[in-house]
Parts: structure tokens; C-alpha cells; sequence
């Protein structure tokens, strides 16, 4: 068997509402419940964001205390990665939450074009997250959305700024940002071994209906997956997930077909370099 595959479960994001799919978690419970289900099913990394009660993306720290308080209770040494993106508010406020101290948190370390506006990330902002994530003791999830924020990383990592080996997410299958195309995924997988060494753990996502492609890739190469309703609210293209736990189990059944274990949450937290949870 090889390395096990740490399963990231995007639960909520900014985006996706009722509308889209009843089943998209909102509200905190909703949210913890969809959760509980993902983790039972093979998850052990959830990437949240909180939302307001009219489905509208928020950074309130107010309740990603809340949800952070559920999902320690009901899914116990799971890890927890708060979102920091864009969409949840500007400035400083999108790191308002790191003094709640998650075992994780993203960032974003460069700007880039999403389908309708720009995604900004100017360079004091992206210092002062990854200041925030090391007073706290925060591994930061750096989102690579394009090659030269790999590049941003290994600047970051040598100045000290990302303290231990980074943990590279690339996501692929934003409009007008890096495309789903396998000699730049395979480009990226090499460039993050040739910064950071061999054996430096990885992760891919993907965007709609390349969610599923972007986890065969990333699980059939050594990385790292994430799925959940964030990224892509279907089974197929006829089906909407009933549950974030459906779309997990799809990845588990992928690292069945590449005979990689799923990873227990004790050897995601090992394999991350994470403390030990509470």
C-alpha cells in the first residue's frame, strides 16, 4: 500500500446557497452536522468558511468560534483549517478569526483573476497573514492559483515567513485563473518537490466537474485531495450531492482504486507536522 491520502472536505465556501443545492450546509449547525458526516466517511481536514443568515459570506469570528467549538466536540482530533479568501471580507478583517487558533488556515500568497473581478492579495496583507498564522501557531494552507505563487511560497519559506515545509494546494479550474491541464499539474507537482524536497505533502483541487479529475491526479501522483460542496455542488452531471459526505466518499473509493490507505486523522496530523489535537 502507499502513503495515505489525506481527504480535505470543503464544506461551504462563499458561493454556493440553497438555491444552488438544498443540501449546501449554512447555517453553524448545518455546517457541524455536514461535517460530523464528511469526517464518519473519511475526511480529516475540513476547510470552513461561515456564512451570515442570509447565505452571504462573512468573516465573523463570532462564528467561526462557534463552529470551531462544534467540530471539536462532534469530531474529535479532526483538523480544522479556517478559510482567510477574499470573498469573506477585505483587509484585515479576512484574518480576524486566527486568534481562535485553528490547526490550519489558508493563504493566499498572490492575486489572480476569477471569473469576475479580480482576487486581490497585495503583498503587506499577505505578510501580515502569515505573521498572524506563526504568533498563533497556525499552519497556513498556501492556495496556489497560479505557478508564480508556488514561487511566493519558496520566498516565503526562505525568509521565515512560512516557518516549517509549506503545504501547496494547487486549485485548478477557475475561470480565467490556472486551467485543468495535466503537463502544468505534473509542471507544478515536480516544482514543489524540486523547492521543498521529495517528500513534501501536497494537495489538489478542483473546480465543478474537474473536482473528480483533480483528485484521480492528485491521488494517483502521491499528493494530497480535496472535494466537498465549496468546489462542486454534483455527483454527475445530472445529480446534485445530497451531502458532502457523498462527494467524500468518491475520493475514498479513489484511493482504494490507487491502493492508498485513507489517513487516519492521528497520520494526517502527523504527516502535516501538526500538534497533537486537544
Amino acid at each position: 500500500m502507499g502513503q495515505p491520502v489525506i481527504i480535505c472536505v470543503a464544506i461551504t465556501g462563499s458561493l454556493p446557497r440553497k438555491a444552488d443545492n438544498p443540501n449546501v450546509p449554512i447555517s453553524v449547525s448545518e455546517q457541524i452536522e455536514s461535517t460530523h458526516e464528511a469526517f464518519e466517511a473519511g475526511a480529516t481536514i475540513v476547510h470552513a468558511h461561515v456564512r451570515n443568515d442570509d447565505e452571504t459570506p462573512t468573516s465573523d469570528p463570532e462564528r467561526f468560534a462557534r463552529l470551531k467549538e462544534g467540530l471539536e466536540r462532534h469530531c474529535p482530533g479532526m483538523i480544522i483549517q479556517f478559510s482567510t479568501g477574499g470573498r469573506s471580507g477585505a483587509g484585515k478583517t479576512r484574518g480576524g478569526m486566527l486568534p481562535l487558533r485553528p490547526d490550519m488556515a489558508s493563504l493566499s500568497v498572490g492575486s489572480n483573476n476569477f471569473p469576475t473581478r479580480v482576487y486581490e492579495n497585495p503583498p503587506d496583507l499577505v505578510e501580515w497573514l502569515a505573521a498572524e498564522m506563526v504568533t498563533y501557531g497556525i499552519k497556513p494552507e498556501v492556495e496556489a492559483f497560479d505557478l508564480s505563487h508556488i514561487f511566493k511560497a519558496k520566498e516565503m519559506h526562505d525568509k521565515g515567513e512560512i516557518p516549517a515545509t509549506p503545504y501547496v494546494q494547487f486549485v485548478m479550474g477557475v475561470k480565467n485563473a490556472m486551467p485543468v491541464d495535466r503537463a502544468v499539474f505534473d509542471f507544478y507537482v515536480a516544482t514543489v518537490k524540486r523547492f521543498f524536497g521529495e517528500d513534501a505533502p501536497w494537495c489538489a483541487a478542483g473546480i465543478g466537474a474537474n473536482q473528480i479529475v483533480l483528485n484521480e491526479w492528485a491521488i494517483s501522483s502521491g499528493g494530497h485531495a480535496r472535494t466537498g460542496m465549496e468546489d462542486n455542488i454534483r455527483l454527475d452531471r445530472s445529480t446534485l450531492a445530497p451531502s458532502n459526505a457523498a462527494l467524500v466518499k468518491k475520493a475514498v473509493e479513489l484511493a482504494g482504486k490507487y491502493e492508498r490507505p485513507v489517513a487516519s486523522w492521528q497520520e494526517a496530523r502527523a504527516l502535516l507536522g501538526l500538534r497533537t489535537a486537544a
